[in-house]
């Protein structure tokens, strides 16, 4: 042992000692904690949206703003640290990751690198498009979307920032419980080709568990990270409007309504993520259709989804059993999933097994029947010639190719086409320890059962119980579903959806085991891989803004409809203006709208467009002419008043010049 470690372990003894005699709360700080949160919202109108793989599915405006909301934990007396950042997006692209991972070392050094920091999706199928570099992922929004893309990173290096900026002594209690309320398992035949033992941990299908980090100063909350599974689609594929879905709402109600967090104030005084797990079969539609379950309106959906989660990470904080403490560590690697061995230990029949280039099979296209259906004449979990016949047609995949993915019927080949394969296969994989607890990422949508057998493993390499492993799905990169061989073998949307064969599972398994054994083992990991930097190679095949028009003898920012004269509590206000195309200014960490209350001697703002009272609706009124339609709900604890709603735009003109403009309605009363 180094003299430095020596002197470290003493300053952890006596430590140990202060806790246990009553210290003070700075003695009782066990780390340098941080929070940061910024808008991450990219173009709101005409911009395909990422999820459904739907081109008509276009964005037409706000309902809620997408979010990054990053955590720093640091150990002071080793000063290692780890970042985590949980961003209102439907996955973190590769792209998305290395801009991102450039970005904060030209500002942070070595500080935070891609071993230590964690990007991870809330998985939200309301988002705009075209943020990735590989052409499966742009197909439907016909290219690459610069402004998108550059907000999204702009967004979760601004968090990191403000995260690193507060970081000071605090601690962080753990808890766990189980919400049953939230999800449904959508994959259910799958689910139950695993064995009856594995089967019995989840006995309603469903994965309950919810663990819930909180962060505090002072023993003051200044933040929190609930983990529970369920997917980010209670929208479904018919809306239009940017939305954070139900992990979105959850954070909005314990920031906004219980913290009292103003968005546009610049000042957060405390952040709550809601993130994902093994969310890769659990759906929000408890009705096991697209935007169905609990009620039939999918806003509502999302509220009650979104509120449950809420309520139970509320809960959950407030009666935290344990404060952790322990050393901070991390450990982090490149895998070429095109082909790695995976040992018998790892795999179900006690075969070392390969695992395969990626590719799509014909239940891929099949879609979610329960979140996001495909095509009419294509069904999960049954063979298709005719579409397995037409993508041999047009990608001509290998008899090798087909073997080795079998049972699969390859539609896609994605990971031999060329110049640039379609997808990624080089990916990331972390293990990190926080304390006692300890988190695995991967960069795809792990199921349930996929998820328990990858902590399951790691807990016996770890020494600690399974529950103190949390698989963190959705994380540094995408590479589709990962199911376990048995759900594969059923070919549900997941199985043909999981890119890189049978023994997907088992070879992310593996390999993050063996990060768990160097972290035991206090050894270094020896990372030889670095995926391609694709970023000089994207095209937008979509046309910018040309010019914004306005009838003859109106103007910007002119109401179209003006709102009544007086409503009461409950009502929704309606007011639509000539507006300019939104995508020549995002407007990000500000808004398009306001709802704004008279005190007497100024107007003061009382909602914009992060608030889920407000819709921002943008629709085209001929080729160049548009409005705005703005609505607000008006919430139960509204003061009675003289109100106003105000809209903030930008136009083009013929020269290309962007000018932004105000359109202010006429003054109502709330009763």
């Amino acid at each position: 042992m180094t003299l430095a470690n020596l002197g470290r372990n003493a300053a952890r003894f006596v430590s140990t000692l202060a806790l246990s005699s009553g210290a003070t709360a700075a003695l009782a700080a066990t780390y340098n904690v941080g929070v940061g949160i910024s808008d991450i919202t990219g173009e709101a109108a005409e911009i395909g949206m990422f999820g459904y793989a739907d081109p008509a599915q276009t964005t037409a405006g706000i309902h809620q703003r997408l979010r990054a909301r990053a955590f720093v934990f640091e150990d002071p007396y080793t000063s290692k640290r780890v970042m985590l950042i949980v961003a209102d997006v439907d996955i973190i692209s590769q792209g998305v990751h290395q801009a991102v991972m450039k970005a904060l070392k030209a500002r942070f050094g070595s500080t935070y690198t891609e071993q230590n920091v964690v990007l991870t999706a809330t998985h939200t199928h309301s988002g705009p498009g075209g943020f990735s570099h590989r052409i499966l992922y742009s197909i439907t929004t016909f290219g690459f979307k610069a402004k998108t893309f550059n907000a999204m990173v702009d967004g979760m290096v601004e968090a990191a920032t403000k995260a690193h900026n507060t970081k000071s002594a605090g601690d962080v209690t753990f808890s766990q419980g189980t919400l049953t309320t939230a999800s449904v398992n959508r994959s259910a035949t799958a689910f139950r080709a695993n064995n009856a033992a594995d089967r019995a941990v989840f006995p309603n299908e469903i994965d309950p568990l919810m663990s819930v980090l909180t962060i505090r100063k002072s023993g003051a909350p200044i933040g929190a990270i609930s983990l529970f599974p369920t997917h980010g689609t209670s929208m479904p594929p018919s809306n239009r409007l940017i939305s954070p879905d139900n992990k979105g709402y959850a954070a909005y109600q314990w920031e906004h309504d219980v913290a009292g967090v103003r968005y546009l104030d610049n000042y957060a005084s405390f952040v709550a993520a809601f993130a994902q797990t093994n969310a890769g079969d659990m759906s929000p539609n408890l009705n096991l259709k697209p935007g169905s379950g609990p009620t039939e309106d999918p806003f509502e959906n999302t509220r009650i989804i979104g509120e449950r989660q809420s309520v139970t990470a509320r809960g959950l904080s407030g009666a935290a059993v344990s404060t952790l403490s322990g050393s901070i560590d991390y450990r982090m690697r490149y895998i070429d999933m095109s082909g790695i061995s995976v040992g018998g230990a790892y795999t179900t029949d006690g075969q070392s097994h390969t695992t395969c280039p990626a590719a799509l099979g014909t239940t891929f296209a099949a879609g979610s029947e329960e979140d996001g259906p495909g095509p009419d004449f294509i069904n999960e979990g049954q063979s298709n010639p005719f579409v397995a016949f037409v993508g041999g047609l047009v990608f001509s995949p290998s008899a090798a190719l087909k073997a080795c993915q079998a049972p699969k019927e390859i539609f896609i080949p994605s990971g031999t086409l060329n110049p640039i394969h379609w997808t990624p296969e080089i990916m990331p994989i972390q293990v990190i320890k926080l304390g006692s607890i300890y988190l695995a990422t991967v960069p795809g949508e792990p199921t349930i059962m996929s998820g328990y057998r990858i902590r399951r493993q790691l807990a016996r390499t770890l020494g600690v119980d399974v529950n103190r492993v949390i698989t963190l799905g959705y994380s540094n990169a995408y590479s589709g579903y990962i199911t376990t061989p048995e759900e594969y073998d059923v070919q549900d949307y997941e199985g043909g959806a999981t890119h890189f064969g049978k023994w997907t599972q088992a070879a992310y398994m593996q390999e993050l085991d063996r990060l768990a054994n160097d972290m035991v083992q206090g050894k270094a990991t020896t990372n030889t891989l670095t995926p391609q930097d694709l970023s000089n190679q994207q095209v937008d095949l979509q046309p910018g803004v040309v010019l914004d028009t306005t009838p003859l003898g109106k103007k910007f920012g002119d109401v179209v409809t003006q709102p009544g004269s007086a409503y009461a509590k409950g009502n929704t206000v309606a007011v639509t203006f000539y507006t300019g195309h939104p995508r020549n200014n995002l407007r990000r960490n500000g808004t398009f709208l306001e709802v704004q209350r008279w005190t007497g001697s100024s107007w003061a703002r009382v909602a914009d467009d992060g608030d889920w009272s407000t819709k921002y609706k943008w629709s085209r009124q001929g080729i160049s002419d548009a409005w705005a339609d703005i609505s607000w709900t008006i919430p139960a604890d509204a003061s009675p008043g003289t109100y106003r709603i105000v809209h903030y735009g930008d136009a083009k003109n013929l020269l290309g010049q962007i000018s932004g403009f105000v359109g202010i309605s006429r003054s109502f009363t709330v009763q």
